[in-house]
């Protein structure tokens, strides 16, 4: 019998999706971790929200750098030394929360660090994943993200509770060096496609420019030149890139806000123990996976049946995502109890993860070749989300107080989660009316 081989393109896949579960433990151990010692050292909430933004400000720094870098020396070199330099950093600084200063540089160069993951992750699986694979190959490592959310929420209060707050840095970089060993034994390049609708769609190519000189076979078997230039121009005036933008942006305001205020929502707006909530509390996160699998599997039948065209499959699933999402965000301060607020917040985060399915694989969809590129930039404005939208809602919890010194009134969080609801209305009409699913960079 002709033995069974594991591609290798699968195993680059298993592979992302890991690095992004461990970048989210990091990130939500990171705010579980300071909110628990922040309240015990009696951190006001302008502060906290400093503190927690300052990741994003560092993120925001090297998304487009991470993009460039990516496409100069490759997608697989980038990821490992991101996630390297990360992990030191959790390994060597001390949670102190009345050390401001050290913790603000200390989440700024985390911040620079991995946000060079996300364009690199897109680099790599536009250089190995097929076309009529990427939504489910995107959503499967995206959706990392939600289970590494889902599983922090779950077991780091406990770590917290009986090995203290410091614990949670040494188990993350921890987990960042183990990934950091299996990604330098198994990762590798991708080997050269030379089916010309593969290389069309962009699959298999090496995706690092050409030097001037160099030249290459196309479709007719002629010979065509490639040059190194990056059409950043044509890129920042594209509609179809700026619909991607504006919904990247909705989706990490809403996903940001309540990844770092949902643990203060809790404790102050509804007087919860995250302790005692058990593993309600990371069903938000684990929806979120399972919402994002649905979503690519969903597409990618949608494609291969050929039910709809591509860009109809983007913009169905995103409309459908961010309006049901928009609706729970507004709904979200009216439940007072713990199953209804965490109904309401899985169903807004898990029906924003289906909408990923939409605009998060249009990168790959409108320019291949520079799909670092393309998600540098979007997710540049995503971070600026995270800045916006951590740092305006502990403004908004400080200025409450002055009328509800506790926050336990539904009044002090409507417009927490009423900013994120109105958001996605905007974006997904922006979408609707902008994205194409069409390749418009060669």
């Amino acid at each position: 019998m002709r033995k069974m081989t594991f591609p290798n393109r699968y195993l680059i896949v298993i592979l992302t999706f890991i690095s992004t579960s461990v970048c989210y433990i990091e990130r939500v151990g990171f705010s579980i971790a300071y909110t628990i010692a922040a309240d015990a050292a009696g951190v006001n909430q302008s502060t906290k929200g400093t503190v927690l933004a300052s990741f994003y400000c560092g993120y925001a720094c090297s998304q487009v750098p991470g993009g460039w870098a990516a496409q100069r020396i490759g997608g697989r070199k980038v990821l490992l030394i991101s996630f390297v330099l990360w992990s030191l950093t959790c390994a060597l600084v001390p949670l102190d929360p009345n050390r401001v200063t050290v913790l603000v540089i200390a989440r700024l160069l985390v911040g620079v660090a991995q946000g060079f993951i996300f364009p690199s992750i897109h680099t790599v699986l536009a250089q190995w994943v097929p076309p009529h694979e990427r939504s489910r190959s995107v959503s499967l490592t995206m959706s990392g993200m939600y289970l590494g959310a889902a599983t922090g929420m779950l077991l780091l209060p406990s770590l917290v509770k009986y090995r203290g707050p410091q614990s949670v840095f040494l188990v993350e970089a921890a987990l960042g060096a183990i990934w950091c060993m299996l990604w330098f034994k198994y990762a590798s390049d991708p080997p050269r496609s030379e089916h010309p609708k593969a290389t069309a769609s962009g699959f298999g190519e090496s995706l690092l420019p050409v030097k001037g000189s160099q030249k290459m076979k196309v479709e007719n078997g002629g010979i065509s030149s490639k040059t190194a230039n990056i059409p950043w121009k044509k890129i920042l005036l594209s509609l179809p890139v700026w619909a991607i933008v504006v919904n990247n942006f909705t989706f990490h305001y809403g996903l940001y806000v309540l990844m770092n205020w949902l643990p203060t929502y809790f404790e102050k707006g509804l007087q919860l123990s995250l302790q005692e909530m058990g593993s309600s509390k990371m069903m938000p996160y684990f929806n979120m996976f399972i919402f994002s699998n649905i979503g690519g599997v969903v597409a990618d039948h949608l494609i291969t049946k050929r039910i709809l065209s591509v860009t109809r499959i983007r913009k169905l699933l995103n409309t459908v995502g961010f309006l049901v999402a928009s609706l729970a965000f507004i709904l979200l301060p009216l439940f007072r109890t713990s199953s209804g607020a965490v109904f309401c917040s899985s169903v807004a985060l898990g029906f924003l993860a289906l909408g990923r399915a939409g605009f998060a694989v249009n990168h790959m969809d409108i320019a291949p070749r520079y799909a670092g590129i393309v998600m540098g930039v979007s997710n540049t404005a995503g971070t600026f989300a995270g800045i916006i939208g951590v740092r305006f809602t502990g403004w908004l919890l400080e200025s409450a107080k002055t009328a509800n010194p506790d926050l336990s009134s539904p009044d002090s969080w409507k417009l927490v989660f009423y900013i994120p609801g109105f958001q996605c209305i905007f974006s997904c009409l922006v979408f609707l009316l902008f994205s194409t699913a069409e390749r418009i960079f060669d």
